[in-house]
């Protein structure tokens, strides 16, 4: 699109560039954690069709879930893994055909930590068991900053030791490496709700005595490793991006200017985007102290993108095309994203430049369904207009 069209577009359909990466719009696929990876974590036809039905629908950036750079980093046996490199075909098969869709492939890459060896959230996310693996789920041992359970109940974690520590480092930059090989084009480092890179992050979590504990230097040394890691193995001319719970779940340890003093830290290593979530550290990995009302994280990604000047994706309960459109016109945001509805509306992205107006809206979607679906509301307009006027009173 040339600038003349660009100016006429809401910015919710404005493109934009990164590098060599140019997503269409600014509509954001956020990750979505499904559980219905194979054992040893690779993709299957599940993630095909669920992933695919957004591009379809015209989705700029599309991420697949969280997935764990090696096996202990998984939440439950059903999570999604890149830790070896027999899963590559399958995920650049995905990959191949959301580009062919137009949307770009993204990855979020994480690490559970003591969230680990669990069970799915409708399993109420309780660990495994000894009776789990009389089911072929055994429990395994849990890594975390310090041996600190994520509740009472839970087993307690191994305290990674400064050693182990570099390994789950070089576990994330190899990780970053299979990612670019898998053919995405976009990598996020998950630094969020309660996982390993928050456990060591937050004071709750990390009692640390070394050089990865103390004080808030200390406490982000984990991240800044992994930020350097993963920036120098991933593609120069692609971006990364990261995401940060803006506060925890349990109170002031953890505050939005703690999350801008690890943005400013991670953009000085080449972070170009950051997405302010919440929660995780006191609960489950949706736990936050923000009440859910519309748009809830959208104050955090306002203070970041201002104080830090960086570009950041809103997330959290955006759900209507005029809602986003107004959170990028408020300088809240660069990027919107949205999950949950998502999965009620594939085709959320078309439908909203629909509703604001967007020139030939049709062309987002495959031309199978575009052409059809124009023409049929052409035959409809014109069948609505000799209806009005053979109802109109013949003017005396």
């Amino acid at each position: 699109m040339n600038d003349t069209k660009n100016k006429k577009l809401p910015l919710l359909f404005t493109p934009m560039t990164f590098g060599s990466v140019t997503l269409r719009n600014r509509v954001v696929v956020s990750p979505m954690c499904q559980y219905a990876s194979e054992r040893d974590g690779g993709p299957n036809d599940y993630h095909l069709v669920h992933l695919g039905q957004f591009a379809m629908g015209g989705a700029g950036l599309i991420f697949c879930e969280e997935t764990a750079v090696e096996f202990r980093g998984k939440k439950s046996y059903h999570c999604a893994g890149i830790y070896d490199s027999k899963h590559l075909t399958d995920y650049r098969r995905i990959n191949d055909f959301l580009r062919q869709h137009g949307a770009v492939p993204a990855i979020q890459l994480g690490h559970g930590g003591r969230k680990g060896s669990g069970r799915p959230p409708w399993d109420g996310y309780r660990q495994l068991t000894a009776d789990d693996a009389t089911r072929g789920e055994a429990p395994w041992q849990t890594v975390s900053a310090s041996d600190i359970p994520a509740a009472a109940t839970d087993p307690a974690p191994h305290s990674l030791t400064t050693s182990e520590i570099k390994e789950v480092v070089a576990n994330w930059r190899e990780a970053a490496v299979r990612s670019a090989e898998a053919g995405y084009d976009v990598v996020e480092i998950h630094a969020a709700h309660g996982y390993l890179i928050h456990q060591f992050l937050s004071p709750l979590a990390n009692k640390r005595e070394d050089a990865y504990g103390g004080d808030l230097e200390g406490r982000a040394r984990f991240c800044m490793d992994i930020i350097e890691a993963v920036r120098a193995a991933w593609p120069k001319d692609k971006p990364v991006f990261l995401r940060l719970s803006a506060v925890d779940g349990s109170g002031p340890a953890w505050t939005l200017e703690d999350t801008i003093a690890v943005s400013r830290a991670a953009k000085a290593r080449g972070i170009e985007v950051v997405t302010p979530s919440s929660g995780g550290i006191g609960g489950a990995g949706s736990a936050t102290v923000v009440p859910r009302t519309p748009g809830y994280h959208v104050p955090f990604s306002t203070r970041v993108r201002a104080e830090v000047g960086i570009k950041t994706i809103a997330v959290g309960f955006i759900t209507e095309a005029h809602q986003a459109e107004k959170i990028l016109q408020e300088g809240g945001a660069d990027l919107i994203g949205i999950a949950r509805e998502f999965l009620w509306d594939p085709y959320w992205t078309v439908h909203a430049a629909r509703e604001l107006n967007v020139p030939d809206f049709y062309s987002l979607l495959p031309r199978t369904y575009g052409w059809w679906l124009k023409r049929r509301d052409e035959i409809h307009h014109i069948t609505r207009t000799a209806k009005n006027i053979s109802a109109t009173p013949d003017a005396k």
